[in-house]
């Protein structure tokens, strides 16, 4: 070649478009998606009918990252908890997840090296072992608690207020959230109020625990989001309607399925901000080094059409205070 034309040719090259280069450079970061929150199909692919998952990518999106061209999501659901470990094999470069103790502790021993962003963890991440300390998580786990357990009382409260002749509350807890029955009685021994225990140890008993409630003479359930209750919302909400037993839930969810009320984090907003979580660890943030935050946003939402269909008046201070009341 003659160096007249190798010049040309270095010259071309030097020209070539910086945008074309990056996008034959650009690597597409494949992000896993484990969640308690329904089926792996709701939750595939760009526009997923799941709206927690939904609210993660329209992060994504507000932080400038497209589908398929910068991020593909690799996501296990309800029917596919079993196989977290899977998505260590496949090497992807972070793990968004949700579903409580059982989820997290299953995602610890599979992996030590990818790094693990929890989207609303119900219980303690320090307690779980998860983390060193909230402000230097130490290990591959960061992102997101629900403050489960510092709300119990608050919903108690609620529960009252709501149905004030309740002489019997009914606590519905699993052993995935194991601290719940403890907090939540000690707030019924101060308050003076009666509280009934329903350990639930598997989905095969929650049909029984609404009939223990209902024997029992139960008035009103206070049902929180852990693992095993809040990936069977949809049969709670119905059997709490067939049971005519007043509920108050700790997330949404529950309520957009026909649940009366609930109190708790807004967990569309706790997805959306683990794609800052998420933008981080992708440039190359160390999740040990990245804070464990707790939602300052919490939510109170009311369902009138469940509160008709048992015959139940919602308190006009109740309503005042709803951030959105379901008509």
């Amino acid at each position: 070649m003659k160096r007249r034309e190798f010049i040309a040719l270095v010259g071309s090259a030097a020209a070539w478009p910086m945008a074309a280069r990056a996008q034959v450079m650009r690597k597409v970061a494949r992000i896993g998606i484990v969640s308690i929150g329904g089926p792996t199909a709701d939750m595939t692919g760009p526009l997923p009918p799941n709206r927690t998952v939904r609210a993660f990518l329209r992060g994504m999106a507000e932080l400038g990252y497209v589908y398929g061209r910068d991020f593909v999501t690799e996501p296990r659901g309800t029917d596919g908890i079993a196989a977290v470990a899977e998505l260590a094999g496949l090497q992807v470069d972070v793990i968004v997840a949700t579903g409580g103790g059982t989820v997290l502790s299953l995602l610890k021993r599979a992996t030590t090296t990818i790094p693990i962003v929890m989207t609303a963890a119900s219980d303690d991440p320090v307690r779980q072992g998860l983390a060193q300390s909230l402000a230097h998580p130490g290990g591959i786990f960061t992102g997101m608690s629900l403050q489960t357990l510092e709300l119990t009382g608050k919903r108690l409260e609620l529960l009252k207020e709501l149905v004030p002749g309740a002489e019997l509350v009914a606590v519905f807890w699993d052993p995935t959230d194991p601290q719940l029955w403890s907090v939540a009685s000690a707030v019924g021994q101060a308050r003076g109020w009666k509280l009934l225990s329903v350990d639930i140890r598997g989905a095969a008993q929650i049909a029984a625990a609404f009939k223990t409630a209902t024997n029992a003479g139960a008035g009103a359930l206070l049902i929180p989001a852990s693992g095993l209750l809040f990936s069977h919302a949809s049969q709670i909400a119905e059997l709490a309607a067939l049971s005519r037993i007043p509920a108050i839930y700790e997330l949404r969810p529950y309520v957009d399925v026909g649940g009366l009320a609930s109190y708790g984090a807004n967990i569309e907003d706790i997805w959306r901000r683990a794609a800052i979580y998420v933008d981080k660890i992708l440039k190359g943030a160390n999740p040990a080094e990245l804070p464990i935050e707790q939602p300052t946003k919490f939510e109170l939402v009311i369902n009138k059409r469940a509160a008709a269909a048992l015959g139940l008046i919602v308190p006009p201070s109740i309503l005042i205070r709803a951030d959105e009341v379901i008509e």
